[in-house]
């Protein structure tokens, strides 16, 4: 088979590899070549593949070798799964050290983002608050808090609180003559 002919094989062989039409892969042309390296010389089938020699007996040495993190990420979803995905890149990399693995926190978020591991996001805590809403009442004390008669000012508020997993408001109305209270009103 004549090289122009040869090199039309390869490069539908490359089209089949994908249906998107992003760029081909050193990983991906090694292989394509290592596949035809058995009927073609090495020399012809780099040349039509545009692959230097170097990179494709390396990415070959790599695709022998295996994954090098292979159990990095088993004790990364290890630890992920026993605190039910609560942990993020951080904190399994923390768990990690205390285990005695020496890991730098970027590796394991590149390795989670590999494994399609993202930590959960923790339920927000209930704020009441919600802005400015409804009109305000004048500000008739100015900040003086003190009386000098009893029963001459008073003041009151609404206070939430949480008893036995349900909530409960308490308005007491407070004198500030003395501190007493004068009256209070609970709800649920």
């Amino acid at each position: 088979m004549e090289l122009s002919a040869f090199g039309e094989c390869v490069s539908k062989k490359v089209a089949s590899l994908s249906s998107s039409k992003r760029k081909v892969s050193a990983r991906e042309k090694a292989q394509i070549a290592d596949e035809l390296r058995q009927q073609y010389p090495i020399a012809q089938v780099l040349k039509v593949v545009d692959m230097p020699r170097s990179t494709f007996y390396y990415q070959r040495h790599q695709a022998l070798n295996g994954d090098k993190y292979a159990l990095i990420k088993q004790r990364i979803r290890n630890i992920y799964d026993k605190h039910h995905g609560r942990y993020g890149y951080r904190r399994i990399t923390a768990a990690m050290r205390q285990f005695g693995e020496s890991i730098n926190h970027k590796t394991v978020q590149r390795l989670m983002r590999i494994l399609g591991l993202k930590s959960l996001v923790r339920p927000k805590k209930y704020r009441s608050f919600k802005g400015n809403v409804g009109l305000a009442a004048p500000n008739l004390l100015q900040r003086d808090f003190k009386a000098t008669v009893a029963n001459q000012k008073w003041s009151t508020d609404v206070t939430e609180f949480n008893v036995a997993g349900e909530k409960l408001y308490l308005s007491p109305i407070l004198d500030l003559f003395n501190g007493e209270i004068i009256a209070f009103e609970t709800a649920k």
